[in-house]
């Protein structure tokens, strides 16, 4: 849910208006809109780059994940590897729009560690793999903008920790 969203929806729960601290953090939420567009597109934009980056970094790290027992041994394993790196890409785009870590948390991590578990998918191995999709991401961005979106990577990472 959005800052605004959130605001709003506190101050009706308790009957009252919008807290002077509450009102500063939609300020803040729009002063920071031109960035957290520019990140998103920015990342959208090099999806394919960045995944295809963070792919020949994690088997470069794990070879065995590709290697025959591995649970991205062969291509219909391997595709569906990367097809999850995409997704989780676009999630944080999500969240970076939204300026919360919300999305990610309800569309990506509720149940993603169950599903792991339940496919044999290491979960050490996921987290390894959003670490190496957040430097193949990090490497397009400038410093400010790699500074805003490092703490949804990391959300992420430490959720498959």
């Amino acid at each position: 849910m959005s800052v605004v969203s959130q605001v709003i929806l506190n101050a009706d729960d308790e009957l009252r208006y919008p807290s002077s601290g509450e009102l500063k953090s939609i300020s803040d939420f729009f002063q920071t809109g031109e960035q957290r567009m520019r990140i998103a597109a920015t990342l959208a934009d090099n999806e394919k780059k960045i995944v295809q980056e963070a792919t020949k970094q994690l088997w470069q790290k794990r070879p065995d994940f590709i290697s025959p027992g591995g649970n991205a041994y062969g291509d219909k394993q391997r595709n569906q590897c990367i097809r999850d790196f995409g997704w989780y890409l676009r999630l944080v785009t999500y969240g970076v729009l939204n300026g919360d870590k919300e999305p990610i948390e309800k569309i990506g991590v509720i149940g993603a560690r169950e599903m792991y578990n339940a496919l044999g998918v290491p979960l050490p191995g996921m987290a390894e793999a959003m670490r190496c999709l957040k430097k193949a991401s990090l490497g397009l961005l400038s410093d400010a903008d790699a500074d805003a979106v490092s703490p949804y990577f990391d959300y992420l990472i430490q959720a498959m920790s």
